[in-house]
């Protein structure tokens, strides 16, 4: 095959120059694109859940903004308390539907009863061998009153129902503005409870 040389380069390999130019030029495009897309998806976090709180077994700080985009119900628990058997159905139900975007966030709380005194290691070891927690669980929190922390002051705004015992429940849809309030005595395998994660799933 003869090649016509034009200033030391024959039209074979600048066709191969020009080539490669238009595949780099092409991929800087489509990552350009994505980018925003990208960046959008990361930035995403519902003010509601953009706090940080510790976490129960080493107080490491956790941000909740990792659970934006899931449906998540807020337990305030307790170890000493007549729902504490609660836990086993909080696990069932985090078990059963993590898969499809469901987190159960426990929060042990002293403000009813003085029924969680223990300290983090003995909160942690009694979820863990009592009922085999593996939902994320966070540090004593105070769930009521002018006290309450910042999530939970806000639960109970969004919700107008602050918590009035333990294991009173939260369910928070995939936007992260929606909020519905559980008194204690509905248990987790209940069917109006159940039914609303399933909705809030479906979204």
């Amino acid at each position: 095959m003869i090649l016509t040389k034009t200033k030391g380069l024959s039209m074979k390999t600048k066709s191969v120059h020009v080539w490669l130019g238009l595949v780099w030029l092409a991929c800087c495009a489509t990552a350009a694109a994505q980018a925003p897309a990208a960046a959008g998806r990361g930035a995403v976090c519902p003010p509601l859940l953009d706090r940080t709180v510790p976490r129960l077994q080493d107080e490491k700080p956790q941000s909740l903004c990792q659970y934006a985009g899931q449906v998540v119900l807020v337990v305030n628990t307790a170890s000493r308390c007549g729902f504490t058997g609660q836990y086993k159905g909080l696990e069932a139900l985090y078990d059963r539907y993590r898969t499809r975007g469901l987190v159960v966030l426990g929060f042990p709380s002293n403000d009813f009863g003085q029924q969680e005194p223990g300290s983090a290691r003995e909160i942690a070891d009694f979820c863990e061998n009592q009922f085999g927690v593996r939902f994320p669980m966070f540090a004593k929190t105070t769930v009521r009153g002018p006290q309450a922390s910042p999530l939970y002051a806000d639960l109970s705004r969004l919700s107008g129902s602050p918590p009035q015992w333990n294991f009173h429940k939260y369910l928070i849809g995939r936007d992260g503005r929606s909020v519905r309030a559980y008194a204690s005595q509905v248990a987790p395998d209940s069917a109006e409870l159940v039914r609303d994660i399933e909705r809030a799933l479906a979204k």
